[in-house]
């Protein structure tokens, strides 16, 4: 069942870097960006999560929390959030439970072959736990920006 915007999201429960668990409760009283990417380490991927942690700091002090998710596992992401010296922690949905209640699961064209593929995604949960905001097969430059710029439209509206 993929989370309808302005709706509350459905029970879900995920293991991430750092020993944290994401639920869906577990935020509420913070923004929560959830950002789903194809794999750890490849050029595009790499270039998202430097600009999420090139403007942490920001996320921060608008209220938020960042997660990226993709099915790599959890040695796969603690390699990359050492290398890449992340702030936030990253998902392991190796089962696809995330990438499936979300919808971000496709069928892509790789190398002439189909292939069943992680679409580039973001979604933004108000502090009061309700999906709010989506982005579907973005592409990465000014990304981030737009999704820090509704992040802070959501803390003025609190105030």
């Amino acid at each position: 069942m993929t989370p309808a915007l302005n709706k509350p999201l459905p029970e879900i429960e995920a293991q991430a870097t750092g020993g944290v668990k994401f639920t869906g409760n577990a935020f509420l009283g913070k923004s929560v960006v959830l950002y789903f990417y194809p794999k750890d380490n490849t050029p595009g991927c790499t270039t998202e999560a430097m600009q999420f942690r090139d403007r942490h700091k920001d996320f921060v002090k608008a209220g938020a929390v960042v997660f990226g998710v993709s099915r790599d596992n959890m040695a796969s992401h603690d390699k990359f959030k050492q290398a890449l010296e992340l702030p936030f922690e990253l998902i392991a949905d190796t089962e696809e439970k995330l990438c499936h209640m979300f919808g971000v699961v496709k069928n892509k064209i790789m190398y002439g072959k189909k292939v069943k593929g992680i679409e580039r995604s973001t979604f933004l949960i108000s502090p009061t736990g309700i999906l709010v905001g989506e982005w579907r097969g973005i592409k990465v430059a000014g990304h981030v920006d737009e999704v820090l710029k509704a992040v802070k439209g959501l803390k003025k509206e609190a105030a």
